[in-house]
């Protein structure tokens, strides 16, 4: 794979496909300009434009070209290759060519929308030569084939690790879970009736974690964390350490539960199903493992004290401590009990701890804001509302909110029927947000709320509560071990960031590494189902050959030029990628580099130390760098 076709001794047939990106290029570039001048380059056979190249129509024009013969090699001016690099390798596949004889320009990111006029049209025009000057060069290349393990990692016991680790086990894939808890169910565990069905989360988690405790290829490991991460797709190598009971919270949880208990029968309320026996002492283990799925989930946001009175008033409390409360009241009558009060008015406010908005809202001890919405808490809210309006007819409910958010199917008709149960709307501008206070007109109602009322034009309104019950957000759980062991993508938002929200929704950067629910994006149960099981099915199919196929963009030795000065593998970012073996050559031992093409990260960080120029990285040569600077120069 180290020989390199020479111009000289072919002549290549570039063919260039330009695209409009639905005017995201064409807007500020000349993207016929570009045709013209391209089209005159030698070596290039054919040059065409589309305003999306990345659809069928667009892909299909460079499977005609391929399989007519009329070009044996491609460049792609469009968008980021991160977003459509594959596309386009799978579109050669399919037209029977080898998907590395491809190059990509990108002219939107680097060129349109950062410059305009001429000069957007000469830099395009230079990208596109440059990439054409590299593809003369490119060579037909063999994917990295390794063997993979049958088994699957995932890390969270929430509902979406839960249905990710039943839909695999189906397939007959062994699954190992991981659950830093004792319980399994995390966040959907601490619900009462979902919205807007009104279904039982109890009843929901009983059931999968039934179907995850009593699988035969399913491994739960409770109170257990991550510590150790190493290897590549389809051989990954984790460390775990299964820790001892020491919280007294879950010891008096434990006191409810017969221990010889192991199915959905063990279910405690806000707490989770008791995923079996845990270790009296630590102990540590290696899992060797296929694939991995994340599945860390998301905490409840915390008010900081004095938020809207929170922590200095009793009676401020959180959406879900009134979901508690909820499940737990069996008082009967008319009115609403909370901890042996009766709440003839309440009062419900939205957002708190999301959609926060830079100067107006303080950030928390480590300098963050959650500026996104958190989606389900709307809903919850409204939901919350009508159980109330409808159990407690004489418990008044007020709603402060700046918008009222209730997406997804059948939960618009939450806030209609609110509206029909007599939940009064208050809404406030975001900068004028209400004011809880203790109320000092009258002994009857402890709190008073002050808001300007937008839907009154700016009257300024007061009520007198016994309740205020913050809608509070969530927020990702903290896994910044994690991130750092495994090299993950994480988002402004502090979510894990996919690949591609539409193309590769459920992917990692890191091959071999999916996501299945609310740690990469607040969701609701059925969302987050939908998550896990789309990463379920991309986790088998990876698995289903026995191998997998690497990109073969890895470092390669000429053995013939390289005399063993070590330097490259004192370079050599990646543990393993590069070491230095004994062999024979004319007779003598000596010693050369000798890379592992799984564990190379294609970096280049040996190539840039090695003296005698003995190794490249398949796929971006110094020859094809060279050629790609002097087509920049000759312009």
């Amino acid at each position: 794979m180290s020989s390199e076709t020479k111009p000289e001794e072919k002549e290549e047939k570039v063919g260039v496909y330009i695209c409009y990106c639905g005017g995201n290029i064409s807007d500020h570039v000349d993207v016929e300009a570009v045709r013209d001048r391209v089209e005159k380059i030698p070596g290039v056979a054919v040059a065409r434009t589309n305003m999306f190249m990345c659809s069928d129509p667009g892909q299909e024009l460079i499977m005609e070209d391929l399989r007519d013969g009329i070009v044996d090699r491609v460049v792609v001016a469009s968008c980021a290759p991160s977003l459509h690099e594959m596309t386009f390798r799978s579109a050669i596949s399919r037209a029977g060519e080898n998907p590395y004889i491809y190059e990509h320009a990108n002219i939107r990111e680097q060129v349109s929308w950062v410059h305009h006029g001429e000069q957007a049209t000469d830099k395009a025009t230079l990208l596109v030569s440059a990439a054409t000057a590299k593809a003369v060069r490119l060579k037909p290349l063999e994917p990295i084939r390794v063997n993979a393990m049958s088994h699957a990692t995932i890390i969270g016991g929430g509902i979406a690790g839960m249905r990710a680790a039943v839909d695999l086990a189906d397939r007959g894939i062994e699954v190992a879970l991981i659950e830093k808890s004792p319980f399994l169910g995390g966040q959907l565990a601490l619900l009462d009736k979902l919205a807007p069905t009104r279904e039982k989360a109890s009843e929901l988690v009983s059931h999968l974690a039934s179907r995850v405790i009593n699988h035969a290829s399913i491994k739960v490991h409770s109170c257990t964390t991550v510590e150790h991460f190493e290897g590549y797709v389809g051989n990954f190598k984790v460390g775990i350490k299964k820790h001892p009971l020491e919280s007294n919270a879950y010891k008096e949880k434990m006191k409810m539960l017969n221990p010889v208990h192991k199915s959905a029968e063990a279910f405690i309320p806000f707490a989770g199903v008791y995923s079996g026996p845990v270790p009296s002492a630590a102990e540590e283990l290696v899992i060797d493992t296929g694939v991995i799925i994340l599945a860390t989930g998301i905490k409840s946001y915390t008010p900081y004290q004095g938020e809207y009175g929170y922590g200095e008033f009793p009676e401020v409390i959180t959406l879900s401590d009134l979901i508690r409360n909820l499940a737990e009241n069996n008082n009967g009558g008319s009115l609403l009990e909370i901890n042996g009060r009766k709440i003839k008015s309440m009062a419900m406010i939205h957002c708190v701890g999301s959609r926060q908005i830079p100067g107006i809202h303080p950030e928390d001890a480590s300098g963050h804001l959650n500026e996104y919405c958190s989606r389900t808490c709307c809903s919850a809210l409204l939901n919350a509302s009508n159980v109330i309006r409808e159990t407690y007819p004489k418990t008044r409910v007020y709603e402060f909110y700046r918008d009222i958010r209730t997406y997804g199917r059948g939960q618009e008709e939450l806030y209609e029927q609110a509206s029909k149960n007599r939940v009064v709307f208050i809404r406030f501008e975001s900068q004028e947000a209400p004011e809880v206070s203790k109320n000092g007109y009258s002994d009857e109602f402890p709190l008073l709320i002050k808001a300007k009322d937008i839907l009154t034009f700016g009257e300024e309104v007061e009520v007198p509560v016994d309740l205020v019950v913050l809608a509070t957000g969530v927020e990702p759980n903290e896994i910044s071990k994690i991130v750092d062991m495994m090299k993950l993508p994480v988002g402004p938002d502090r979510f894990l960031l996919e690949v591609h929200p539409k193309l590769r929704p459920v992917e990692l950067p890191v091959s071999g590494i999916f996501l299945a629910g609310t740690c990469q994006a607040p969701m609701d149960a059925g969302e987050a189902c939908s998550g896990a099981s789309g990463a379920a099915v991309k986790a088998a199919a990876l698995l289903s050959r026995g191998y997998v196929e690497l990109d073969p963009f890895v470092a390669d030795v000429d053995i013939q030029k390289c005399n063993g000065t070590g330097a490259c593998v004192e370079a050599c970012l990646s543990d393993g990628a590069l070491e230095l073996v004994e062999m024979e050559i004319d007779g003598q031992k000596v010693q050369r580099a000798k890379v592992t093409p799984a564990f190379c990260l294609g970096c280049g960080a040996c190539v840039a130390v090695c003296p005698e120029n003995a190794i490249d990285v398949n796929g971006w040569t110094l020859k094809q760098y060279e050629a790609m600077v002097n087509a920049i120069v000759a312009e």
